[in-house]
């Protein structure tokens, strides 16, 4: 298989729940294919490099497999390579919230109005009218 649109490929590789979260996230431009913006019809092909942005970080992964048929995890994980990169950053972010978990940073009971956009600005959501 030479080539596959790119939300057919974020949902097969499990970086999505659906292709339609996938193609959301092409529009709204949190996916790169190449340092260029990616809309969700763009064939990703081997070797291209992406840098996906969702609610588990930011990811830079070089394409290995242009599949488009969703499996288990263990498969979809060999259809594509992170950087060492990607991962640092990562695991970094992961230890930043934790901290500030243990240090007090978030408080008892529901979010208030502000406290909810401020989670969302900080998760890279736009608030949408």
């Amino acid at each position: 298989m030479g080539s596959v649109r790119i939300d057919k490929w974020l949902w097969a590789a499990r970086f999505f729940k659906t292709r339609a979260l996938a193609s959301d996230a092409c529009e709204l431009g949190r996916v790169e294919s190449n340092c260029t913006r990616a809309k969700a019809s763009r064939d990703v092909r081997v070797g291209d490099m992406l840098l996906i942005r969702n609610e588990g970080g930011e990811f830079q992964v070089e394409v290995l497999i242009a599949g488009e048929l969703r499996g288990p995890a263990a498969v979809a994980q060999t259809f594509y390579r992170e950087t060492e990169e990607s991962r640092e950053a990562r695991a970094k972010a992961a230890l930043e919230r934790k901290m500030m978990l243990e240090a007090g940073g978030i408080t008892e009971g529901r979010p208030s109005k502000k406290d909810r956009r401020d989670i969302g600005k900080l998760r890279g959501r736009t608030i949408r009218f």
